[in-house]
């Protein structure tokens, strides 16, 4: 299990709600980022802790992992880094993505808990 918390949210993260995406960043990412971003930081640093069928919280909110892209692991244990996409059917995934089921943008503030399980 992984947690982390959300340390800060980019100005134009709430315009990503009708494309259903989340783009995580840790707390290095660069100024330019920080506006399209949720940052956050780990309690315990990731290994391969997405994985087809696991579950990614947000708060008391779950979703299931249907696609890993090649990269988001790697991306996600150095960086921080992900892309979420909240659909209800899997398809092509970007290398650094995921894609998770159900659809519908998830609630959030500054202060929450990601738990990847």
């Amino acid at each position: 299990m992984v947690k982390t918390k959300i340390i800060e949210i980019g100005s134009m993260v709430p315009a990503f709600e009708e494309e259903q995406l989340i783009i995580l960043f840790g707390p290095k990412a660069t100024a330019e980022l920080r506006d399209i971003c949720l940052i956050h930081d780990f309690e315990d640093a990731p290994k391969d802790a997405l994985k087809v069928g696991g579950k990614i919280k947000f708060g008391d909110q779950e979703f299931t992992i249907d696609e890993v892209g090649s990269q988001a692991n790697a991306n996600f244990e150095e960086l921080g880094h992900i892309s979420i996409y909240f659909r209800n059917e899997v398809g092509d995934v970007l290398p650094g993505a995921i894609i998770v089921s159900p659809g519908g943008f998830p609630k959030f503030e500054v202060g929450d808990t990601i738990e990847v399980l």
